[in-house]
C-alpha cells in the first residue's frame, strides 16, 4: 500500500511535469483544444455534445449524463499538443457513448451501486473492523463493497486507454498534430493512462489488505 502510495505520487508529478513541458510548444495546426474538440466531435457525426469550459486544471472529463466534453480552462484555450491531445481524448469517450462501446456501458451501469458503495463502505469496514472478534459479518459486507470499488477501477482501464487510441488515430488522421508533436500527445496521454493503472493497482492492494483481515479472523 506504500508502494501505490508513492507510485501514485510518482505518476501525478510526472503527469503534470510532462503536460507543463507539452503545453509550452504551440501547435502547429494553431488549433485550441476547444477547436480540437468540436472538430473531432463534428468528424464523428456527433451533433448533441457540447464542448465546455470548467475551472481547475486537470479537471477534463467526459459527462455521458448530460452529453458535455468539459474541458479544464487552459485545455479549452490552449494551442499546444498537450490540450489537443486532452480534448481528442475526452471526445474520444463521446465516440465511445455514441458508439455503445461495451466497457463504458458497462462503466456506466455500475455508477449508481458504486455510488451508494462509496456512501456507507468506509463506515461498515470501520465498524467491521472494531467487530472482527465477535462477527465477521460487517466486514464481510465491507470488504464486498470494496470489491465493487475495485472492480470499477479495472474496467476503467480499456475506457481509458481506448479512449487515448481513438483520439490519437484521430488527430493523425485528420493531420491536427506533425510527427513531433504526436508524440508528446501520445506521452501525455500515457501518463495520464498510467494514473488510472495505478489507482486501480492500489484499490486491489487495499482490497487484499481488508481480505487478509477477513481471512485472519475466519483462520
Amino acid at each position: 500500500m506504500i508502494a501505490m502510495m508513492l507510485a501514485s505520487w510518482l505518476v501525478s508529478w510526472r503527469l503534470k511535469s510532462k503536460f507543463k513541458e507539452y503545453s509550452q510548444t504551440p501547435l502547429s495546426s494553431g488549433l485550441s483544444g476547444r477547436e480540437v474538440a468540436e472538430m473531432m466531435l463534428r468528424d464523428n457525426g456527433i451533433t448533441d455534445v457540447k464542448v465546455m469550459s470548467v475551472a481547475g486544471r486537470l479537471t477534463d472529463h467526459y459527462n455521458p449524463t448530460d452529453k458535455t466534453v468539459n474541458l479544464s480552462e487552459y485545455v479549452y484555450e490552449a494551442r499546444s499538443a498537450a490540450a489537443a491531445a486532452v480534448a481528442a481524448h475526452e471526445c474520444g469517450h463521446a465516440v465511445q457513448h455514441a458508439k455503445a462501446y461495451a466497457f463504458l456501458k458497462f462503466r456506466s451501469a455500475m455508477v449508481p451501486a458504486l455510488s451508494i458503495a462509496s456512501r456507507y463502505m468506509q463506515w461498515i469496514l470501520l465498524i467491521g473492523i472494531f467487530m472482527i472478534q465477535s462477527t465477521p459479518v460487517p466486514l464481510a459486507i465491507g470488504v464486498a463493497l470494496f470489491g465493487l470499488t475495485t472492480i470499477f477501477s479495472f474496467v476503467t482501464l480499456p475506457v481509458e486507454f481506448d479512449a487515448s487510441k481513438r483520439a490519437l488515430a484521430w488527430i493523425d488522421q485528420r493531420g491536427i498534430v506533425t510527427t513531433q508533436e504526436h508524440g508528446m500527445a501520445k506521452d501525455a496521454l500515457k501518463w495520464a493512462a498510467l494514473t488510472y493503472v495505478v489507482a486501480a493497482l492500489g484499490s486491489l492492494a487495499t482490497l487484499l489488505y481488508y481480505v487478509s483481515i477477513l481471512m485472519g479472523r475466519r483462520d
